[in-house]
């Protein structure tokens, strides 16, 4: 008798979840979602084309029509970006969703004048300040796939040690940056910080070009690192430059890439890349709206939620790279491996204890709020746009 009841309960309780699945995912309520997308340029970006290419899957993946998306591309961070939620949101978005930073301001402006629109947008800061029912800032924890994407990196180096190419004092990094903004110091500490966890030695120059994407800046600036003796180049930029002149160089220099895979362009350079995979995102604000049901002011995807990723490895990347980064990646997860450790790091010679960052955004770029915490600096933890701005030592930046 005890085991019919069991197997009664275990039936019910399968049927429940069965229910609650179908619930989140009722065709009927997904035909009324129309959503809007706003890049700041179109898939010759990276960086826009991971957003593209997201959407996309998400929408196959919940069954939608691709005739509910409304993609706006080329959307400067100016009114422009007002102007085209407006468009959509009279088009009949339930849901726009806005891909760079400086199109916040004009997404919040929007957001106060459609008030039965949800407005969601990458990489902002507000969303907690500002307070608004239908405003959401989304962002992930990039920085843990930086230092596996590092781990390769400094594994190369090591490699080249090894096999007497160059010498411990000659294991350099390169790294082309867009700003020396929060958010690109993160990604480029977090890469230096995973190759310093296999090779010691390593020292690293980061050059910025001040465009997220000018393919002629990154070229140049990468091209500027190999002559300054960098041995790996990997960037925050959003176009071919620094993987095309890795490729192009004489000798041929080893490239870790962002948001996209360049194995098939570049082969003979190619190791690994990170990326943002906003499919988890999108599906999550689609069932929220669908379902009626709240969505998060700001929201941090992780390696757990399948919004932080590596890429594809490269052809000669050895297994033990592969084997070290399968064995970080599971302690990143449960949490016995922290990236921003400070007792990795030194900043003028010094470990820090405390530290004071920008996290309610300001006009004055008042430091609010008490970061370390038991000696870990812990980012996107207080909001999910990166707020590691810190200058640590062995990494050089250039002019």
């Amino acid at each position: 008798m005890k085991k019919k009841i069991l197997a009664l309960v275990l039936a019910i309780a399968m049927i429940a979840a069965l229910c609650v699945g179908l619930a989140a995912c009722n065709k009927d309520n997904l035909d009324g979602i129309k959503i809007g997308l706003i890049c700041l340029h179109d898939e010759n970006s990276t960086y826009d084309k991971n957003f593209i290419d997201a959407m996309y899957q998400a929408v196959d993946e919940m069954g939608m029509k691709r005739e509910q998306l409304v993609i706006k591309k080329n959307i400067p961070e100016g009114s422009e970006c007002y102007d085209a939620a407006v468009d959509l949101a009279e088009d009949g978005c339930n849901i726009i969703f806005a891909d760079s930073f400086g199109h916040e301001d004009h997404m919040i402006r929007a957001a106060k004048e459609y008030p039965n629109v949800q407005f969601c947008h990458a990489t902002g800061t507000k969303a907690h300040t500002e307070n608004l029912a239908n405003f959401h800032n989304a962002f992930a924890s990039i920085y843990e796939g930086r230092y596996l994407a590092g781990i390769v990196a400094g594994y190369r180096l090591k490699e080249m040690i090894e096999n007497q190419q160059i010498t411990a004092d000659q294991a350099k990094l390169g790294y082309v940056g867009a700003w020396a903004y929060a958010e690109v110091k993160s990604g480029y500490t977090s890469f230096y910080l995973g190759a310093k966890s296999v090779c010691p030695s390593v020292t690293m120059d980061v050059t910025f070009t001040n465009s997220w994407y000018d393919p002629t800046a990154e070229q140049n600036g990468a091209v500027k690192l190999m002559e300054r003796g960098c041995k790996v180049i990997s960037q925050h930029a959003d176009s071919m430059g620094a993987p095309n002149a890795c490729q192009s160089a004489n000798p041929k220099v080893p490239n870790v890439t962002y948001n996209v895979s360049t194995k098939a362009e570049c082969a003979d350079t190619y190791l690994v890349g990170s990326k943002i995979n906003w499919a988890p995102y999108y599906k999550y604000i689609v069932d929220c709206v669908a379902n009626g049901v709240a969505i998060d002011k700001d929201w941090t995807g992780t390696l757990a939620t399948g919004s932080v990723q590596l890429l594809e490895y490269g052809n000669g990347v050895s297994q033990a790279a592969k084997d070290a980064v399968a064995a970080a990646e599971a302690k990143l997860k449960d949490g016995t491996l922290k990236v921003f450790d400070c007792s990795k790091f030194t900043v003028n010679g010094d470990h820090l204890t405390s530290y004071m960052a920008d996290v309610n955004s300001d006009a004055n770029f008042e430091k609010d709020t008490q970061v370390i915490e038991n000696g870990i600096f812990k980012e996107s933890a207080f909001r999910s746009a990166p707020y590691f701005d810190i200058d640590i030592d062995g990494i050089t930046l250039l002019s």
